[in-house]
């Protein structure tokens, strides 16, 4: 693999030369700003070998580098090694950031690429001004995987279907309206929208164009004046072209985006990290553009009680097909019949006997002993590892069903565990807890009840460098937001009717990981003199393995908040089971 990297990469700098260029910076991103871009758009995978699902590339005639976080760092070593790239480790205080870098590898006067059609806006303005600085500039015309990856695959052509209101909660119409009634808030009268899901979600369309993401390759624009959807026609069939039509969406081809933009001549409302920066470019200098995030993004994140119920629903299923596998799982590992391979197809093979299941909402991540440590693992044929009755074995998975999405991760032990381990699987336990319990006023953003979940790892020298929680779509993207519960700031508040994960963790490189995640959905908990305060009501359902805990190290609160969340699951599950998974779940779900 490595001499094939190599060649990429000498495809690029000859393309480099041709055009002038002296650098070339590579981001995951499709034409749509995508967290998971679909094949034609996995330029940055295909010049670098690393599958990760955040990072870029950056290539100078003689270097190339690749940042990516801290989730992937042991994978991205792991994929990088043989060929000549850097792996900078962004976070860090040693690591340069990409523009430091560059203005340190190349001279002034000399000419720096981007593919301005997969390029935030708000990122390219950013690095412009920091290029132009140092006497560099910035070039974003060229797109060189169209010449030099020569079996790219065509852009998604997949039909979309409609997700009835039974599901929705809310027809596309009414969407729309409410859309348009915000927009004269921001002062703007239409919106411009790049985002598969935000999409997906304002007209009830579901597609296959992304693996595991069920969105539609398309662009949006919405007014009061016109609603107009920019997808392939051969998307379409009959019945869902009239029921567009019915909602009063005017359906355009993709292609022609671009022409519409061009032509504008009203106020635009769009978020510049979410559109790129040839479209961004497009919008003529005589319309006002109010660049601020999507108000479609936050209604997205506030689920209606439709969806609510979805939800709670799908997670019932969900548990009944966890409880299953995990059933498998203690009997399987003793005989020696478990790889890491055969998790993955265990948990499909159980939720796909669940009704309205529709696949995997991300790649499962099974992580036995050291491979649990790789943050984002994805287990393949070459690197399946033996499950051993030994240790730890971390397993996050998710899957998507007609009426809710699911993630959630269980850190289960498969053997016996050092003190050590135990230690480490309370205090994460404990973080996990702390945000599960916690009770906030309104106007918190996730970054204020951060802290809960790392303080126990905090007083002893311990961290995890992802963040606590993300947004959950309904039936859509497995990470969404505006919302998030992370070290990090972020502005947006954390609001009645959101569904954000809980997922503190540790990590041992080349030992084990540890993580417990279920998803949270945001509550009005109590009104005071003081004001409104919001709660979260936990919504997976599947029991934490009390195995590894250390009972000491519970307060008293924790304890009682374990045991009702381990009745709870009891009582929602056992009603949809035989009686020897009914056993099996009363001896798991026993008061600790």
């Amino acid at each position: 693999m490595s001499n094939i990297i190599e060649h990429r990469l000498g495809a690029l700098r000859k393309f480099m030369e041709e055009k002038g260029l002296h650098a070339f910076v590579i981001p995951t991103t499709d034409a749509h700003l995508s967290e998971y871009p679909a094949p034609h758009w996995a330029s940055r995978e295909w010049i670098s070998g690393f599958t990760g699902s955040a990072g870029s590339v950056v290539v100078t005639r003689e270097k190339a580098a690749l940042w990516t976080d801290s989730r992937y760092f042991l994978q991205a070593a792991d994929q990088l090694r043989g060929t000549s790239y850097l792996l900078q480790k962004e976070g860090l205080p040693s690591t340069p950031s990409i523009d430091e870098w560059l203005t340190d590898e190349l001279g002034e006067g000399e000419y720096v690429g981007i593919d301005g059609g997969v390029y935030a806006a708000k990122d390219a303005f950013s690095l412009i001004h920091k290029l132009n600085m140092k006497g560099l500039h910035l070039i974003n015309d060229y797109d060189p995987f169209a010449e030099i990856w020569h079996d790219r695959a065509h852009i998604p052509q997949n039909p979309i279907f409609v997700l009835p209101e039974k599901y929705a909660g809310e027809p596309a119409r009414k969407k729309i309206a409410r859309i348009c009634d915000s927009l004269e808030k921001t002062g703007a009268k239409s919106l411009l929208v790049a985002s598969l899901d935000t999409i997906a979600w304002i007209f009830n369309i579901r597609g296959n164009d992304v693996k595991c993401n069920p969105v539609a390759v398309s662009y949006a624009f919405v007014s009061k004046e016109e609603t107009v959807l920019f997808i392939d026609p051969k998307k379409l069939s009959p019945e869902i072209a009239k029921y567009l039509q019915s909602e009063g969406v005017i359906i355009a081809e993709y292609t022609k985006i671009y022409d519409f933009v061009a032509k504008l001549d009203t106020s635009v409302c769009l978020d510049s990290n979410k559109i790129t920066f040839n479209l961004y470019n497009t919008i003529p200098k005589q319309c006002r553009i109010v660049d601020i995030p999507s108000p479609a993004d936050l209604m997205k994140s506030i689920k209606n009680e439709t969806e609510i119920e979805g939800f709670q629903n799908a997670m019932q299923r969900d548990g009944v097909a966890l409880v299953k596998f995990l059933m498998w799982l203690e009997k399987a590992v003793p005989k020696g019949e478990v790889t890491e391979m055969l998790i993955t197809e265990k948990l499909v093979e159980y939720r796909s006997q669940q009704t309205d299941y529709v696949g995997e909402s991300f790649d499962t991540i099974a992580g036995y002993g050291p491979n649990g440590a790789i943050v984002h693992y994805h287990v393949t044929p070459e690197s399946s590892a033996d499950v051993k009755p030994d240790g730890f074995m971390l397993i996050d998975s998710g899957a998507q069903y007609f009426d809710g999405t699911t993630d959630i991760t269980r850190t289960v032990a498969v053997g016996p565990l050092t003190e050590q381990m135990k230690k480490d699987y309370t205090m994460v336990l404990k973080g996990h807890i702390g945000i599960a319990t916690v009770i906030y006023p309104q106007g918190t953003r996730g970054s204020q009840i951060d802290i809960l979940a790392r303080k126990t790892l905090w007083d002893n020298g311990l961290n995890y460098l992802h963040g606590t929680g993300h947004g959950i779509g309904h039936f859509l993207n497995v990470h969404e937001g505006p919302q998030n519960i992370r070290m990090n700031e972020n502005p947006t508040t954390l609001q009645p009717g959101m569904v954000t994960s809980n997922e503190p963790g540790l990590y041992r490189a080349g030992k084990y990981g540890i993580r417990i995640e279920n998803l949270i959905l945001t509550r009005h908990e109590m009104t005071t003199e003081f004001g409104d305060f919001y709660s979260f009501e936990t919504l997976t359902l599947c029991p934490i393995d009390t195995t590894p805990i250390i009972k000491e190290m519970l307060t008293q609160t924790e304890i009682t908040w374990f045991n009702e969340y381990q009745k709870y699951v009891y009582d929602r599950l056992s009603p949809l089971l035989n009686e020897d998974e009914k056993q099996w779940l009363k001896e798991k779900t026993n008061e600790i």
